[in-house]
């Protein structure tokens, strides 16, 4: 797989996640999980410190973190991933100022409460509605560097009909079809 195949990675996606209500969990749930682990990255120790910055704004494991997360996102898709690369460092930016305000802590605390309640919302999403293990199990790194990005695609694409070029979906929607078709065989031939 291409680490800028678009499709291939939409696919690999898609296929854990047909169901709407799955769906509908992972956009209301992964763009906090990312804010929240963003907050606690905020206190890992600053690699450096330029000058004219603003104290609470630390260059560490968090700023990082989002600058690769957004230029990956740009690089996927021009249009689609400037927006995600905008939404990450949007989200690094005001978790900054949330972490600095919270102090670790009850930082640590808030973070532990959003990852459980939010995790839980997406395993439940999993196990009730799609009847599939998540990404995650299958591809560790795929599924967290992904997740943000095709959430933002699936606003997009339902709500605007948008393709990051011409045919994007129907390809797509036929490779989700045959991943899928390929487990559901694979897991019939394991009952029996």
């Amino acid at each position: 797989m291409g680490l800028l195949d678009l499709e291939k990675h939409f696919a690999f996606y898609g296929a854990y996640h047909s169901n709407p209500v799955n769906v509908a969990i992972h956009i209301l749930f992964v763009w906090p999980i990312l804010f929240t682990a963003l907050i606690l990255l905020y206190f890992t120790p600053p690699l450096f410190s330029p000058p004219l910055i603003h104290p609470v704004l630390v260059f560490n494991w968090g700023f990082f973190s989002t600058v690769f997360y957004a230029l990956f996102y740009a690089a996927l898709d021009p249009k689609a991933g400037s927006f995600a690369a905008f939404l990450t460092i949007f989200c690094w930016f005001t978790s900054s100022f949330v972490a600095n305000s919270l102090g670790f802590a009850l930082a640590w605390k808030v973070v532990l409460a959003a990852q459980l309640f939010c995790w839980t919302g997406q395993f439940i999403g999993h196990g009730v509605f799609e009847k599939r293990a998540p990404a995650l199990l299958d591809n560790l790194v795929q599924a967290f560097l992904m997740a943000p990005f095709f959430v933002l695609l699936e606003v997009f694409q339902s709500s605007f009909g948008y393709e990051p070029y011409p045919g994007f979906h129907t390809r797509v929607k036929a490779r989700i079809e045959a991943d899928i078709k390929q487990w559901q065989d694979s897991k019939q031939k394991k009952r029996s």
